[in-house]
């Protein structure tokens, strides 16, 4: 049996999910809980969970919308097992993401965006155009302003520098973040690792990262494969 991906409003999580998500997160440094979890849940639209017969292996807090006309992915929280399986669970879990983009902005380039608390998170850009930021590419006005568009839009307005891209600690507020981490950390590009120099995750920071997927990559299904 493969695993079983499903994807639905927020509002119809259940407490015992949320309960289920919070085990997933134990032992992680993201510092989400149940209390963090149960918070979430009204701040975002949709909730992807993949489970392996029945049981929950990771998921995902996200929402499909529009940030001044541009159709975008945005990833609120999420987490996945601890196990050597995880780019499996991040493949499904991303799978059911773009087809739900495509069947809501069908033929339009799609903005994927989130907050990274390691190197590791760069694998959910893979396969994506324009990745920012990215080793030895010196962001134009445009991307830095879509990494303030991306703040704003995860409760940071004025708490990002839009030339490294760390989003810093605002107040009390605990930021999400995907909570995922690499099973082969010593093939990550040396410039990926460079950029969390500068992260303190401990302290909250997270690392605003985003990329495109195009149109024809997502009508043919090339994103995942």
């Amino acid at each position: 049996m493969g695993f079983e991906v499903e994807t639905k409003d927020c509002s119809a999580l259940s407490d015992l999910e949320i309960a289920d998500m919070a085990d997933i997160c134990e032992g992680s440094d993201a510092g989400i809980d149940l209390g963090f979890l149960s918070k979430e849940r009204e701040e975002w639209v949709l909730v992807t969970q993949v489970r392996e017969k029945g049981k929950l292996q990771a998921f995902s807090l996200s929402t499909l919308e529009r940030i001044g006309g541009t159709p975008c992915i945005l990833i609120g929280v999420a987490s996945f097992k601890r196990n050597s399986r995880r780019e499996s669970l991040l493949r499904h879990l991303m799978s059911d993401q773009y087809r739900k983009a495509l069947l809501a902005f069908p033929d339009e380039d799609v903005l994927v965006g989130a907050r990274l608390t390691n190197p590791g998170g760069y694998e959910l850009f893979k396969g994506l155009s324009d990745i920012v930021p990215r080793p030895g590419h010196k962001a134009t006005g445009e991307e830095r302003a879509w990494g303030r568009r991306l703040a704003k839009r995860f409760g940071g307005e004025n708490a990002i520098d839009d030339r490294t891209f760390v989003l810093g600690q605002f107040g009390v507020r605990h930021w999400g973040c995907l909570d995922y981490t690499s099973t082969k950390p010593d093939k990550i590009d040396d410039g990926i690792v460079d950029f969390f120099k500068q992260v303190d995750y401990q302290k909250g920071e997270r690392l605003v990262a985003f990329g495109w997927a195009m149109a024809e990559d997502l009508g043919e299904n090339r994103l995942v494969r």
